[in-house]
């Protein structure tokens, strides 16, 4: 059996690619994914807090949640800074209504110490009753568009835009 032999070239790199290979370029690529993981996370979180703070009628929380600046585009107006912005959530969940907010499918795209966020909302609204379950008379389906920025507090949304899609029952 006659044996053949395989000559592969010699491939020089350039130094610069040897040094991407290195054992710290590596360790700075795992640091930037792990921040880039925390930043999407701590983003969702405040995605997840704002349904809640929705829900529960906390509307004081939006400090928390949104820049002092913020502004919010929505079914129940325009609203600039996070004082118009309690009022104007006050203003459309109002105590005769119980709502419920499902916020899904939550896209963070980072762009350094920014991030556009979009996201599917579904809004259930049914009239309060005093210990008494009632049956939902309204739903209606949104997209969520979001900005987003970091601030020595962490990060925190600086715009709202929701955007209806459709709605089933009558609105009261």
């Amino acid at each position: 059996m006659k044996k053949i032999h395989f000559a592969l070239p010699l491939v020089l790199l350039p130094i610069a690619a040897l040094s991407a290979c290195s054992p710290a370029s590596s360790a700075d690529a795992e640091r930037r994914e792990i921040r880039e993981l925390l930043d999407r996370s701590q983003i969702s979180a405040l995605v997840d807090r704002l349904g809640r703070t929705l829900d529960e009628g906390t509307f004081e929380d939006f400090r928390e949640l949104y820049t002092a600046d913020a502004s919010a585009t929505t079914p129940g107006g325009t609203a600039q800074g996070v004082d118009a912005m309690i009022a104007q959530a006050g203003r459309s969940h109002s105590a005769d209504k119980k709502i419920q907010h499902f916020i899904s499918n939550v896209i963070v795209d980072l762009h350094g110490d920014t991030a556009a966020v979009r996201a599917n909302l579904l809004a259930t609204f049914a009239p309060a009753a005093e210990g008494a379950l009632t049956e939902p008379k309204y739903t209606l389906g949104e997209i969520y568009q979001f900005a987003a920025v970091r601030t020595r507090n962490g990060w925190r949304l600086s715009r709202v835009r929701s955007t209806p899609q459709w709605t089933i029952g009558t609105r009261f």
